[in-house]
């Protein structure tokens, strides 16, 4: 004979925090980039799968024109750089940030030093690019601002990482 349990009542209560300090999760930007690519998921679900460039580029150059002028005029040169130098990447938002991908998946992306507090923008590029060079290898770089030198740089590796 099989043995019976009680049927689930229903009244569990949900833990509470009981010491009173703050959580050490995420921060607010960091929610807040999430619930971003989350409304980028439900985005592309609307658009289906026949979304082009076109969507993708202006949705980048709005978060571009959000942003404070120094990461504004910065975001604006990467663009241009990018969109030269790997004519094969896609624009399009990621977590919020203009991203850059190759066969769907991101390659590169530009953070504002807004995003997250930082005293610095970034450009980062995912592990899709290909930039592997011996054990070791940068994967972000710090942006104050761009010299003719720092364009050219930036140009020869978004050009190896989409290679």
């Amino acid at each position: 004979m099989a043995e019976r349990r009680p049927a689930k009542t229903g009244t569990q209560q949900s833990a509470k925090r009981t010491t009173g300090k703050a959580s050490k999760g995420f921060t607010d930007e960091e929610r807040a980039a999430m619930r971003e690519r989350a409304q980028e998921l439900k985005a592309a679900a609307r658009r289906g799968p026949r979304t082009g460039k076109a969507d993708g580029e202006s949705d980048v150059l709005a978060k571009i024109a959000e942003m404070p002028a120094p990461d504004r005029a910065i975001a604006k040169r990467l663009h241009a750089i990018i969109k030269a130098s790997g004519p094969a990447v896609s624009p399009r938002t990621w977590y919020g940030m203009p991203a850059y991908a190759k066969d769907g998946k991101v390659v590169c992306f530009f953070q504002s030093g807004q995003k997250f507090k930082t005293r610095y923008a970034t450009l980062g590029f995912s592990d899709q690019a290909h930039l592997d060079e011996g054990t070791l290898w940068p994967t972000a770089f710090a942006l104050t601002k761009l010299t003719a030198d720092d364009e050219a740089r930036i140009g020869a590796l978004v050009k190896k990482a989409v290679s």
